[in-house]
C-alpha cells in the first residue's frame, strides 16, 4: 500500500519510540508528511508511560502528549472493547500459546480505534497489524 498523502493516520507506539530514541519518523510525528491529520490512541500513551522509567523519558512522553490536541488522542468506547475481545479470541483462541497477552491486545485496540475513525495505522509492526487487518474490514496499515 502506498503511503497516504492525505487523510487520517493513527501512529503506533513503535513509531513514537523510534522518534524519541533516534529522531526517526519526524515527518509522521511532527507533521509535514503531506496533508495528514495525525492521531494517537490512549493505548499508545499507556504503552509510552509504561516505558517512561526515568525523569528524562517522562518529560519526553509529556512533550509528545502535548503535541497532540486532546481531540486527537482517542479513547476506547465500549463497542471497541467488546469487538477487541471477540477479535482476540478469533486470532489467538484461548491464548495458551502466548507468553504475553498485553501486546497483542494493545495492537488490536489500536487497530480497531484507527478503523473506527477511518485512519490508517502507521507502524513498524506491519506483520501483526496486517494479521489483524485480515480479520477487520476497512483497516489500512502502512510502514512509516
Amino acid at each position: 500500500m502506498a503511503l497516504p498523502i492525505g487523510g487520517k493516520v493513527l501512529l503506533d507506539t513503535n513509531v513514537l519510540i523510534d522518534f524519541l530514541r533516534v529522531g526517526r519518523h519526524a515527518e509522521w510525528v511532527l507533521g509535514g508528511h503531506g496533508n495528514v491529520v495525525r492521531f494517537i490512541s490512549a493505548i499508545v500513551l499507556l504503552e509510552l508511560r509504561l516505558g517512561a522509567d526515568t525523569p528524562k523519558r517522562k518529560k519526553a512522553v509529556d512533550r509528545l502528549q502535548q503535541a497532540f490536541l486532546t481531540s486527537r488522542t482517542l479513547g476506547l468506547p465500549p463497542a471497541i472493547l467488546d469487538r477487541a475481545g471477540q477479535l482476540f479470541r478469533t486470532l489467538y483462541g484461548n491464548a495458551s500459546g502466548l507468553s504475553d497477552r498485553l501486546g497483542p491486545m494493545n495492537d488490536i485496540l489500536i487497530a480497531l480505534t484507527a478503523r473506527e475513525i477511518g485512519a490508517t495505522v502507521v507502524t513498524s509492526n506491519v506483520l501483526d497489524f496486517r494479521r489483524i487487518a485480515a480479520k477487520t474490514s476497512g483497516l489500512k496499515v502502512v510502514e512509516p
